[in-house]
């Protein structure tokens, strides 16, 4: 397969090992928080999400599971929002994986499926390449980039909850996207993974576009989100970013929520300064770059899904 549509096999691993070793996560709520894309406004409005929650008197965990980086293509803001990142549970995404390891033949690492237009995935394999260039010198960052898991299985709330990048069987797997999971193949191939995994809950991101997902699998309840993206517009005509937060509560700002054994599983809006942050993009992505091309209007306006589409049956 070309650049950009294969999948390496160091990115592979198989679902029975995610749960193996579970870690156990004591704080009020958790921010799993998964591509965030570079966008340090979008990182702003986290950090002061999580300030308001302590204010309020509750503890907050956070955990990034990949694509942090993408957009901030400099090295002065990979070092700034892998600072920042890297000082909470993170994990990679194959945007990480890549600028650490540059994989051969690898491209961009996001292994797009038929589906996606081969101009989209060339200008991901270029955009990579710009983001290698820049981390070139940066050797402590690309090797604390290498040391980071490829997946984290969180205790919360009584839940055992697996994080991923991709899917549960590749960290670039569009397993548990949209397009899979509204087909009878791909409800077949969740159903085999989840009754394989020791897991209550999958969380990921990887494939851009949000979705939620519950049902009865051998028994057990089961909940999938997928937030999409946190640095970019999801949703139509919303150019908001979305993270997942687990709690006890929901929060009445939610998109969407699913309760699963009294634990409150949101889409959350990531409300950040969008003058300030295309201002930034702009400087780095000037018109006719590739990331302009692909992203600055979903940056600009967010996608077509409309919200009463989140859950999928």
């Amino acid at each position: 397969m070309s650049e950009g549509r294969s999948c390496p096999l160091a990115y592979r691993y198989r679902p029975e090992q995610i749960c193996a070793e579970p870690e156990a996560v004591s704080t009020d709520v958790l921010y799993v928080i998964g591509g965030l894309y570079g966008n340090m406004a979008a990182l702003d409005a986290i950090d002061a999400m999580a300030d308001s929650e302590r204010a309020a008197g509750r503890s907050v965990s956070l955990v990034f599971n990949g694509d942090f980086n993408w957009f901030n293509a400099s090295p002065e803001q990979l070092l700034e929002v892998n600072e920042r990142v890297l000082a909470h549970r993170a994990m990679l995404g194959n945007v990480e994986y890549e600028i650490a390891n540059a994989v051969a033949g690898a491209g961009c690492g996001c292994a797009y499926p038929d589906s996606v237009d081969q101009g989209v995935v060339d200008r991901s394999n270029r955009i990579m390449s710009k983001l290698q260039v820049a981390a070139r010198d940066l050797d402590a960052l690309r090797d604390q980039l290498r040391n980071l898991p490829r997946w984290r299985c969180l205790v919360f709330g009584g839940l055992k909850i697996a994080v991923l990048h991709g899917d549960p069987e590749s960290l670039a797997g569009w397993g548990l996207s949209r397009e899979s999971l509204l087909t009878d193949e791909g409800q077949a191939q969740l159903h085999q993974w989840l009754a394989a995994m020791d897991a209550d809950a999958i969380l990921c991101s990887h494939t851009c576009l949000p979705l939620l997902w519950q049902a009865d699998v051998a028994g057990r309840l089961r909940t999938v989100i997928n937030n999409g993206s946190a640095g970019m517009g999801n949703l139509q005509a919303d150019p908001r970013g979305l993270m997942i937060r687990l709690s006890h509560s929901p929060d009445q700002a939610a998109i969407e929520s699913l309760n699963h054994a009294g634990v409150s599983l949101s889409l959350q809006p990531v409300e950040f300064d969008q003058a300030s942050w295309i201002n930034n993009f702009d400087q780095l992505w000037p018109p006719g770059s590739e990331a302009a091309v692909s992203y600055r209007e979903r940056i600009r306006t967010g996608t077509n899904l409309p919200c009463g589409e989140l859950r999928i049956r």
